[in-house]
């Protein structure tokens, strides 16, 4: 496994490349279709591949949760995504994928995993409806391969949401109104459960937004506005006075996002914050690279808050 993962350490140099390098798994055959789906994971959320240890099954848990599994002395939460995608398969799973998201880390059983690909963001798109509708909105971009396969990349956060307390809804009913009047942000994320989180955090801080779900959207509509400032004669910042951006995206990822934008002198003065489940600092660093103001982790919504007032205020006293 150590030498199916030797190229992680390298993936940083991706960043602002608009590239991904995704670890491609098998759930397994489904015995009612007998078709085996191939799915990926982003390299940057891998911490490790191994043979599934030995598992403490606990109570209560969801149905697809099997336990937690005890790693260098930390406990780990173990998610069975062949139960939990509902896959028909006789075979028990082989192999656990440590994953972290937000500094959380977790186990993901699969089947087998397959290799690591390299690919543009571009290659990756937003899944036909009939796939989003079949698979509950569970994939997030989908890509087909030279030898015909399709793999379909996972809403990881929503797993986390249906699995775990990973979304706190509780510390977003507890914000209150953020003393800034008539600013409108736009955000853009792909996942559902990212974008139902902060359309909630804004309404709890009386923050109007536009929302778009991928890079690519997102600069096509911001262009629209920068073009309709442009025809009457305003300023972009009078219209939208800061973008918030998830990094994983198809199409564009937020890299590329945060690059076009500060690229365009028609936003000068709108930040831009990184709001991301890749937790680690030299993340935060590879946004700061590309013109990144800000990078706030997901699902935090206090810490969003703190950073959406210091900034909105700042720009309202500019």
């Amino acid at each position: 496994m150590s030498e199916l993962l030797k190229r992680i350490d390298a993936r940083t140099k991706l960043a602002g490349s608009n590239k991904l390098e995704m670890l491609l798994f098998s759930l397994g055959t489904d015995e009612r279709t007998g078709r085996e789906e191939t799915f990926g994971i982003n390299v940057f959320k891998v911490r490790e591949v191994m043979r599934i240890p030995q598992i403490t099954h606990a109570p209560d848990m969801p149905p697809s949760v099997e336990g937690m599994v005890s790693l260098r002395g930390v406990l780990v939460p173990v998610v069975d995504l062949i139960k939990y995608v509902g896959i028909h398969n006789s075979k028990a799973p082989q192999i656990m994928i440590v994953t972290e998201y937000n500094g959380h880390t977790q186990g993901f059983l699969v089947e087998s995993v397959d290799t690591i690909l390299r690919i543009d963001w571009s290659a990756m798109k937003v899944p036909p409806e009939m796939l989003t509708a079949q698979m509950g909105g569970l994939i997030t971009a989908v890509t087909e391969l030279k030898d015909g396969r399709i793999v379909m990349m996972m809403d990881v956060e929503k797993i986390l949401a249906e699995t775990s307390n990973y979304v706190d809804d509780a510390a977003i009913s507890s914000l209150k109104p953020i003393p800034v009047a008539g600013k409108t942000i736009f955000f853009t994320d792909d996942s559902v459960v990212a974008r139902k989180q902060i359309e909630k955090a804004l309404n709890a801080l009386g923050i109007a937004s536009v929302s778009a779900t991928n890079g690519k959207e997102a600069w096509q509509e911001l262009l629209k506005i920068a073009n309709r400032c442009d025809a009457l004669g305003q300023k972009v910042i009078d219209n939208i006075q800061l973008v918030l951006t998830d990094v994983e995206m198809p199409e564009m990822d937020g890299y590329v996002l945060t690059r076009n934008i500060k690229s365009d002198p028609r936003f000068a003065g709108i930040p831009v914050i990184m709001h991301s489940s890749l937790s680690s600092e030299a993340n935060a660093h590879l946004g700061r690279s590309v013109g990144v103001d800000e990078y706030v982790p997901k699902f935090e919504p206090h810490k969003l808050a703190e950073v959406l007032s210091r900034m909105l205020v700042t720009n309202q006293n500019a």
